[in-house]
């Protein structure tokens, strides 16, 4: 067992196709059933580059539980005190190291201060999530330190991207899409792929750059129309790296958490669970709905911190399109209580990055006048950003509003968490200012652990 300031508590670490580190599985159902554990609060980081900062960041959300649950305690199933006990989920991600992340040390300057580089921790965290790509994750950060007014040397920077992405997929070309990448109903059809793994190298890293500008990155440093791309193509291995993120924290969810829980489930009769996840680890959480056993029923929340994924994940039917469904359509009623999205409008990330990385091929030609990067387009909008959309009966609250009133007992629920969720600076904004003690009280109001 891991120690942080909460106890007990649990480290659950998984590999990229969800399998679970030897001895984990077994230390935690002995856990939970020696010590009466009657509720297990689960948590699961997004973006980060190693284990202790992921363990530094749970000891951090979790910090103020004990105290906001001793100030109301609900009764346990059974009628007794509540038994509070603790997981962490870890699992194989990554960050650049040049993303801000509020209360933590800053790992190196700002990117708009020293300009579009790979730094040794990003190039470490990228050689991990890409093992065996040293030589092209050599050639990228050398194109970017040399930035060279060469269209070609553009072009090469992003075919080196796109491999990438494609190993960290399995395939061997960049033109089969995942329908479980953009949150669809693999049943219903395959969308296209992301314009950044197949449009213009030019083109795609001149609306990365245009977008990052709006984020307050305007990489003023460069001179030139073609060397002011080369802020442009960073953000384009930053999103191509995190679409395999999203994609690897769907695997982990359903393969590895769901079953975790169902085993759970059947070990521990009465066991409580409460799932929290950020960022794409709102996702993690959310497709650990689908590995769920269906006889399984001890999800008692969910609640999702800045959720990488597409708003229309539950949505049984797409405003723009009828035949399709979100790829988790009806899963929020696999859960005993509520499913909650947190959202705020200070996240840039989701906000300005996720829609442009999501979009698919064709629409860059027929998006101009006044919203020429499509971020208006509500197709490619994220959780984080404006909450679940296309989900009938779906509320809706301020966080103050949350925290005071009546909660909903079930369905989904956004919460505008905007009035605390808002310090960060670019190009992810607030994406990552989630260790308050007002979302560590949501969480236990969404699981009825404090009245």
């Amino acid at each position: 067992m891991a120690t942080i300031g909460v106890q007990p508590y649990w480290e659950l670490m998984f590999d990229a196709e969800g399998d679970m580190a030897p001895g984990e599985r077994e230390a935690l159902l002995r856990g939970v059933a020696e010590q009466e554990i009657t509720d297990l609060v689960v948590f699961v980081h997004g973006w980060n580059n190693t284990r202790s900062m992921a363990t530094g960041l749970y000891d951090r959300f979790f910090a103020p539980f004990p105290a906001v649950l001793a100030e109301a305690p609900a009764p346990s199933a059974t009628g007794g005190p509540v038994r509070l006990g603790y997981g962490g989920v870890i699992w194989p991600s990554m960050r650049f190291t040049d993303e801000p992340i509020p209360d933590f040390p800053a790992e190196r300057p700002p990117a708009a201060a020293a300009g579009p580089l790979l730094d040794p921790g990003t190039l470490t965290g990228l050689a991990a999530v890409f093992p065996g790509s040293e030589a092209v994750l050599d050639r990228l950060a050398e194109l970017l330190e040399r930035r060279p007014a060469d269209p070609a040397r553009l072009a090469e920077f992003a075919a080196l991207t796109r491999g990438l992405v494609a190993r960290g997929r399995g395939d061997r070309a960049t033109g089969a899409a995942d329908p479980h990448l953009h949150d669809l109903d693999p049943g219903a059809g395959e969308p296209e792929e992301p314009t950044m793994f197949s449009g213009s190298p030019e083109r795609v890293c001149a609306r990365f750059a245009e977008a990052l500008a709006l984020a307050g990155l305007a990489r003023s440093e460069l001179s030139g129309a073609l060397e002011r791309l080369w802020g442009g193509a960073l953000e384009m291995l930053r999103q191509g790296t995190y679409w395999e993120m999203k994609r690897r924290a769907g695997t982990v969810g359903e393969s590895g958490l769901g079953r975790l829980l169902g085993e759970l489930d059947g070990s521990c009769p009465g066991l409580r669970i409460h799932l929290a996840g950020h960022s794409f680890g709102g996702r993690l959480v959310a497709f650990a709905l689908r590995g769920l056993p269906g006889r399984a029923r001890c999800v008692r929340s969910v609640t999702m911190l800045q959720g990488a994924f597409s708003h229309y994940a539950f949505a049984p039917r797409l405003p723009f399109a009828p035949g399709l469904a979100g790829a988790l359509k009806e899963l929020q009623h696999r859960v005993d209580g509520p499913v909650v999205c947190c959202h705020s409008s200070h996240d840039q990330a989701l906000g300005l990055l996720y829609p442009l990385a999501s979009r698919v091929s064709g629409d860059m030609d027929s998006l101009l006048g006044l919203d020429p990067l499509g971020l208006s387009d509500p197709r490619w909008g994220a959780m984080g950003h404006d909450g679940v959309q296309a989900v009938p009966g779906t509320a809706a609250l301020v966080l103050d509003q949350a925290l005071t009133g009546p909660f909903p007992a079930d369905g989904c629920v956004n919460v505008d968490a905007s009035a605390v969720v808002r310090r960060g600076g670019p190009p992810s904004g607030a994406h990552s200012d989630i260790c308050h003690r007002e979302l560590a009280r949501l969480v236990l109001l969404a699981g009825r652990l404090v009245r």
